[in-house]
């Protein structure tokens, strides 16, 4: 028998209460930020450049001009947060958007190509601001589904009990047995070789060629991260200096970096920095991981000069963060899967 369309209404019906669920929750979020002063811009999703982590595989299109022989390269942003910093330097203090963002290459019950990116920037905060946002917002959001709690995958979380903080460093230690930073006797170069004795002593065979990173992902991904965000919220902070991304070193620590990621349920919702405002820095960090891209996987994108260009008139300090709206949506709507709570899916992407 053939399985009906997804727009076929019988099969739609099992979807509506989640998406109805996702709409009041997307209402109740705008009207949150309203309240705090924010206002809510729209960014082009075409881009010089996609965004530069270098693990993420961006989609890219051809602009063609008036003129056939005026055509140029473009990608999907996989975030908006270049043309959201450059408004930052453009005036605007405290800004939020809705953005589709693009990332190739990834599907799963939490992964889909085109996905929604709710993120919000504050001039003159600190990362732990963003902190205080998340809870306020979260809470707001769980209200809006309707619910009490989260219940993902039989795995449960309180967002109005005390939320969880706590630092990398300590998760390694707590969960793996592992002083990590001790392995990074040169924070910004840490030792690949004593991260792999740490982790074949705890039964983590590495593998050849493995980097100080792939194994940090390891380790996390099987002993950290399903420990977090059970119960409570956890705020994962302060990661190695080496992994800082678009972050600045802390003042009073400079091993480790201004930024967390937030977990509910042992999934991942979101990334936030202590926004790094220096050109030079951000620019050499730029180009070491579009290297590391390059030798990965054989290709790199172009850095965006305009945005380099924006940090060097004046970024303010500032404080960024990046939420997966379908995620935060699953957990607010009792949703299983990310094509629970997307009103249509990408073509090819549903069974």
């Amino acid at each position: 028998m053939i399985e009906q369309p997804w727009w076929h209404p019988e099969r739609f019906a099992r979807r509506r209460p989640f998406l109805e669920g996702r709409a009041r929750v997307a209402s109740r979020v705008r009207a949150w930020f309203e309240g705090q002063g924010f206002i809510e811009v729209e960014t082009p999703a075409l881009q010089v450049s996609p965004g530069l982590e270098p693990h993420l595989i961006a989609f890219s299109t051809e602009l063609v001009g008036p003129n056939p022989d005026d055509r140029r390269t473009l990608y999907l942003h996989t975030s908006p947060e270049f043309a959201m910093k450059k408004l930052l330097v453009a005036g605007v203090p405290r800004l939020f958007q809705f953005a589709k963002v693009f990332r190739n290459g990834e599907r799963s019950g939490t992964h889909s190509p085109e996905f929604t990116m709710l993120e919000w920037y504050r001039a003159g905060a600190g990362y732990r601001d963003l902190m205080t946002d998340c809870e306020a917002l979260i809470r707001t959001a769980v209200r809006a589904g309707g619910r009490e709690g989260f219940e993902w995958r039989d795995r449960t979380c309180d967002p109005f009990a005390p939320w969880e903080v706590l630092t990398v460093a300590e998760a390694f230690d707590r969960y793996a047995g592992i002083d990590l930073l001790a392995t990074a006797p040169d924070p910004q170069v840490p030792d690949a070789g004593l991260l792999a004795r740490e982790a074949e002593r705890i039964g983590i065979s590495p593998h050849a060629g493995d980097s100080w990173e792939d194994l940090f992902f390891r380790i996390s991904l099987d002993l950290i991260e399903p420990e977090l965000g059970m119960g409570r919220p956890t705020f994962l902070t302060d990661y190695p200096v080496s992994m800082a991304a678009l972050s600045r070193p802390r003042s009073d620590d400079p091993r480790v970096a201004e930024r967390f990621e937030l977990y509910a349920c042992g999934l991942e919702l979101a990334n936030a920095f202590g926004e790094l405002t220096d050109a030079g820095v951000q620019r050499a960090r730029f180009q070491s991981d579009m290297d590391l891209k390059e030798r990965l996987y054989g290709e790199r994108y172009p850095i965006d000069a305009d945005f380099l260009a924006a940090l060097e008139f004046g970024m303010p300090e500032s404080a960024g963060i990046a939420l997966g709206f379908d995620r935060l949506s699953m957990l607010c709507t009792g949703a299983r899967e990310i094509e629970d709570i997307l009103w249509a899916p990408v073509a090819g992407f549903e069974e």
